[in-house]
């Protein structure tokens, strides 16, 4: 059996955006490993296929285990095509079997195809094979389970660190930490990974839930972490108070308060300033003293507005959604929900900040403008990425100008707005 992983329609994609406009759906963290990971894992496959955006297939290609946008991965074996946006826990489906469709509403949550059966259907393109088998075979409403929203991933985030550390079944330290230092609750839901730097009066609490640090995490004195948490390989952590509930991706500097967070990886905060039930993505910067709300006054649920649509989020606990290569200035203060674009430059105003900023956006005196272009941020990206040790490529170079292009209408009529604030 195959398994195959995509993510479309453009419609569902944007539900993840910021997130998404550089990565597929399935690679977004959630708790200790990303959605992908979790459906490879239940599936057990031994092969896995994806098909992405034309715009980030070269760009994936470099980094993913198995082939992309290959049409011939659509033949040749039973296949079972999975939505990246289902929940993993929840796709109870048999890999291989009679074939199917099932649907969660009116989104195709997989499809699964005996290779008898595969004659039968269109396997030019990806969106021409699933479209072939809703028509071909036959349609079930399945009892699974999928995130809608880039924030439903982060509000699911802590539970499933939870669930994933019982699933990893490692724990005890095989890091150095040194003396004196705290463990709260039952060293059995501690793992401190080889290669992990504890310095002195480091306190982890497990009390409520698992503290899990990767391969060469390294936590300075003072640095408080409350599980359930998930920190990732060769991330710093400066005196960090890292409250319940973060997930944090590889090779991340942090400072001041996280709560309920994920952080994709290669990210800083360096400085005190408040994150909570936010979602940040990679290469980001934030700012000193950089601070998001994520409760309202009157306690009510959080609204944000995505892609021009005002969205009742059901949670009264979201904060930021922040896009890759975003960079904020010392004092930012975001608001209750906000959602910031991707390649996006911030300058603080003193004042909460709009609730939607768009990709791409240089934020000035509170009006989005085009500052100096996108080729100084494209510098600026490759800058930060070399002192990572990592390249920014032509093909990195080409998604995103191409991301440039779908994130126009927004941004220019942004812009449009600001121009007519200040004349």
């Amino acid at each position: 059996m195959r398994l195959i992983l995509f993510d479309g329609p453009d419609q569902e994609r944007a539900k993840f955006y910021p997130l998404s406009l550089c990565r597929p759906v399935w690679e977004l963290r959630c708790g200790m490993t990303t959605l992908g990971e979790k459906l490879i894992a239940q599936s057990g496959a031994q092969q896995v296929a994806y098909f992405v955006p034309g715009y980030m297939a070269d760009v994936y290609v470099a980094q993913a285990d198995g082939k992309v946008n290959d049409p011939a991965t659509l033949a040749g074996d039973d296949l079972l095509l999975v939505h990246g946006s289902v929940k993993a826990s929840t796709l109870d489906v048999a890999p291989t079997g009679p074939s199917e469709v099932g649907t969660i509403g009116e989104l195709v949550a997989y499809v699964r195809v005996s290779q008898g059966d595969l004659g039968k259907l269109d396997a030019g393109s990806i969106d021409a094979f699933i479209a072939s088998a809703e028509r071909t075979l036959p349609t079930k409403a399945c009892k699974a389970e999928r995130y809608e929203y880039v924030w439903d991933v982060m509000l699911a985030s802590p539970h499933q660190t939870i669930d994933d550390f019982k699933s990893v079944g490692r724990s005890g330290i095989e890091g150095t930490v040194e003396e004196p230092s705290a463990i709260r609750g039952n060293k059995n839901d501690v793992f401190v990974a080889p290669g992990c730097e504890i310095h002195p009066m480091v306190v982890i609490d497990a009390s409520e839930g698992p503290v899990y640090l990767d391969e060469g995490v390294e936590a300075h004195p003072f640095t408080r972490i409350e599980g359930p948490a998930y920190v990732g390989p060769k991330t710093l952590l400066l005196g960090t108070k890292l409250r319940e509930g973060c997930s944090v991706g590889p090779v991340c500097r942090l400072g001041g308060e996280i709560e309920e967070s994920v952080i994709q990886g290669y990210s800083n905060k360096y400085h005190d300033g408040f994150l909570g039930h936010a979602y940040v993505g990679e290469w980001v910067n934030l700012g000193a003293l950089t601070t998001n709300s994520d409760l309202k006054n009157d306690y009510s649920s959080v609204e944000v507005v995505q892609n021009g649509k005002k969205i009742d989020t059901g949670s009264t606990k979201v904060g930021a959604m922040i896009g890759d290569h975003t960079k904020t200035s010392i004092g930012t203060l975001l608001n209750t929900g906000a959602m910031v674009g991707s390649m996006t430059l911030i300058m603080a105003t003193g004042q909460p900040l709009p609730k939607t900023i768009p990709s791409f956006a240089w934020l000035i005196n509170g009006v989005v403008t085009k500052g100096f272009g996108r080729k100084a941020l494209y510098r600026t990206a490759s800058t930060a990425m070399g002192r990572r040790k990592l390249k920014w490529t032509p093909a990195v170079g080409a998604m995103w100008e191409a991301i440039y292009e779908l994130t126009a209408d927004e941004r220019n009529e942004a812009i449009k707005r600001g121009r007519r604030m200040v004349s």
